[in-house]
């Protein structure tokens, strides 16, 4: 991306890049009001301060959880104070925002350990130097029963009922705890807390920036917050949102190669998709492409190339996103098998399913089976389909587009 000095609406449509808030007349407040919010901060010569919270109930990190990052990481590119705020309390609750039921409750030792691991992975997207880390423990630990009551004070239940997925648990009779309804309202705080100007957030994060974030804001005479709401990245099947649970994930720690073939193997509907959440590329170069390839004087496979090898570099480096695309190309353009694969002895009287789920290159025998069905395993380039008779005899097995196993008596 280029480091010239960017004009007030080149800023704009850079941070709303890749936003998502399902009503366009709320897009375009928020995009007023992020002009608005720029033009003060230029005339009086100060930074934004701007934030997201992460919540660490996990330590496994994908490319999903990411894109909030990357435009924290745009945000402190244009020189604003970027804040990377750890739900040290919230995540006591559990957010309700983006699930049918209530999230288990972790421990705060759970919590804290989780978030050493979260912050470092952030690294890999955000400037360590110009990253302010907080833990929302701060200010939330000190607050009393009575100064709960009063924050609820500002919102009615039918507000949180209407909310979609507590509509959908009442529905269908699951139970909404009254825990629950609190998580909004201490994540409005944080932003009370820390006078934000900003705040960045996943679509299923739409009610507590906009509706309890500005709402508390305003409330306690502050000037209520823009919202930038990040679209939600789908997994490698192109529909899906990304997640561990589907299977669908990029990691961002399983090695350049394994990164740079994932996103090879995203449907060529979603590429806009990763181009505006994952990359560092301007509203301008990503129109570039899209009419390059609308023209057809760039293949779309040669594009995915090239948001592969955005993306690997981003996590890795020019160098290793360049030998995974070499290393891509010798293998599925050109066929050739890697060089470096896991070896299994085959055992007397296995079948391919055995072999399948026993090596571990299948994760479950379920899966096994769809592959197959799918007809997604070959051995020395040869379809198998027969998944319960002998295993055929030693070779290289390949299960779908990436995975290989070298079987040996």
């Amino acid at each position: 991306m280029s480091k010239t000095k960017k004009s007030i609406d080149e800023q704009v449509a850079l941070l709303m890049q890749g936003t998502e808030y399902g009503d366009e007349q709320l897009m375009k407040a928020m995009a007023d009001e992020l002009r608005e919010r720029l033009i003060e901060a230029e005339k009086e010569n100060r930074p934004l301060r701007v934030y997201c919270g992460y919540d660490p109930t996990s330590t496994d990190l994908h490319l999903g959880h990411t894109i909030t990052m990357r435009k924290l990481r745009q945000f402190q590119e244009l020189g604003h104070e970027v804040t990377f705020l750890i739900g040290s309390y919230t995540a006591l609750v559990g957010d309700p925002s983006d699930k049918n039921k209530a999230r288990p409750i972790l421990t705060e030792e759970q919590v804290l350990e989780n978030a050493q691991t979260y912050a470092e992975q952030a690294f890999r997207v955000l400037d360590r130097e110009k990253t302010i880390v907080r833990y929302n423990g701060e200010w939330l630990s000190e607050l009393s029963l009575v100064d709960l009551i009063r924050l609820g004070q500002n919102f009615t239940v039918q507000q949180f009922l209407a909310r979609e997925n507590f509509a959908k648990r009442l529905a269908s009779e699951e139970p909404i705890y009254l825990h629950e309804t609190f998580y909004a309202l201490m994540q409005g705080y944080d932003a009370v807390a820390m006078e934000t100007d900003v705040q960045v957030g996943g679509t299923d994060q739409l009610f507590n920036i906009i509706v309890a974030g500005r709402k508390l804001q305003s409330a306690l005479g502050q000037k209520p917050l823009v919202g930038i709401i990040t679209g939600i990245l789908p997994g490698t099947d192109g529909v899906q949102r990304m997640s561990k649970s589907t299977g669908n994930i990029v990691p961002i720690n399983s090695g350049a190669q394994d990164m740079y073939g994932k996103v090879m193997s995203v449907p060529d509907a979603a590429m806009g998709a990763y181009a505006r959440l994952a990359t560092r590329w301007t509203p301008a170069e990503i129109e570039a492409v899209e009419s390059e390839v609308a023209s057809g004087e760039l293949h779309p496979r040669d594009a995915k190339m090239k948001l592969a090898q955005e993306i690997t570099t981003i996590f890795y480096d020019e160098e290793a996103a360049q030998e995974a695309e070499d290393a891509f190309k010798r293998v599925f353009q050109q066929g050739d098998v890697p060089e470096d694969i896991p070896e299994y002895k085959l055992a007397e009287g296995q079948t391919l399913l055995d072999v399948l789920a026993d090596s571990g290159i299948v994760s479950s025998r379920g899966e096994a089976r769809r592959m197959v069905q799918q007809n997604a395993v070959s051995l020395d380039g040869e379809k198998l389909t027969d998944m319960h008779g002998s295993f055929p005899s030693p070779g290289v097995l390949r299960v779908g587009r990436r995975k290989f196993l070298r079987v040996v008596d």
